[in-house]
């Protein structure tokens, strides 16, 4: 990995697409677990470069199923699929043949670093699609609205305005999460979230190492079973993910995203309990990643997910914690 303290995240990324680090392993392609592990490197580094990263890694993944070129090897991509009820953009085609943007589109991480977005928006039917656009266009304008947290500020996650701003279509209609790499998607989010977690225990077994305290000793073994075992199902998804990159993986992604939150909860709990205020206070990158961990894994749907994967569960023939 590249030495990128110190610098913004979009100079991040774009140094990393300059070095050619911008394209891991494509997921289901025999190496998710690759991928999953770059991913959760830039996340041990900065949080902020991850939402980057990743948004890009995923943007291009859809283009790839999607059969859509992309021969700039120099652009930057996020994605942005958020959809408020309040912030929605409309896709619509013109008599030419040309597809227009019109609206508001918020949660844009990166807006003002990347040079392309794919793009969940709507078409006159009122069906949910998924475009491509170059945001070098006058139809496009980032604003600084929409952002007002501490924690991952460096993502800079603002609404982005579009006025009929040219796009390609990507798929038909519900393609973004028909596909089957929606879900390799939504685990390799957790992946960051992993790696930002592992950054913290490994300052808090670094705190420990020589030590005799019971209580740090203690708060280092609960952290370590927590992360082995989100590691041990991440690596058991993304294998069953190559095994069958086509299958639905809705379960197997809930079942990380959820395995992964709980655990970097627990180590943002137990190493500042245990490291105290001053890598908080006076460490800049130990205090980016207490800001910004509590944030990223709000990503998650919570119970919501929960409810979700029980009912998948429920309605399955073999419980999936079976040895």
């Amino acid at each position: 990995m590249l030495r990128l303290d110190g610098e913004h995240p979009g100079a991040v990324l774009r140094r990393l697409n300059d070095e050619g680090l911008d394209r891991p392993p494509l997921p289901g392609g025999g190496s998710t677990l690759e991928r999953w592990r770059a991913l959760a490197a830039v996340g041990a580094h900065d949080l902020s470069v991850a939402k980057l990263y990743e948004g890009h890694t995923d943007a291009l993944a859809i283009l790839a199923e999607a059969g859509a070129p992309h021969d700039d090897q120099s652009a930057t991509w996020g994605t942005w699929c958020a959809e408020p009820t309040d912030a929605r953009v409309l896709l619509r085609r013109e008599g030419d043949g040309r597809y227009l943007l019109d609206g508001r589109k918020a949660w844009c991480s990166g807006a003002h670093d990347v040079s392309h977005a794919v793009v969940s928006c709507w078409n006159a039917a009122g069906e949910a699609v998924l475009a491509a656009v170059d945001l070098r266009q006058s139809g496009v304008r980032v604003t600084d609205d929409g952002w007002a947290a501490v924690g991952m500020a460096g993502s800079r996650s603002v609404d982005v305005l579009f006025d009929r701003a040219r796009a390609v279509p990507l798929g038909g209609p519900g393609f973004y999460v028909g596909r089957a790499g929606f879900w390799h998607g939504g685990a390799g989010v957790a992946a960051c979230w992993f790696g930002a977690a592992t950054a913290l225990a490994g300052a808090l077994r670094a705190r420990v190492a020589g030590q005799a305290d019971p209580h740090r000793l203690a708060q280092l073994g609960e952290v370590t079973v927590a992360l082995q075992g989100s590691a041990a199902l991440m690596r058991e998804a993304a294998a069953a993910i190559d095994r069958a990159p086509g299958a639905d993986a809705m379960a197997l992604a809930l079942s990380v995203r959820l395995s992964v939150e709980a655990s970097a909860a627990l180590v943002l709990a137990q190493a500042g309990r245990a490291l105290g205020p001053g890598p908080m206070c006076k460490d800049p990158r130990m205090a980016r990643l207490f800001a910004d961990l509590p944030v990223f894994i709000r990503q998650s749907h919570a119970e919501r997910d929960q409810a979700a994967l029980g009912r998948l569960v429920a309605d399955t023939r073999e419980a999936p914690w079976t040895l």
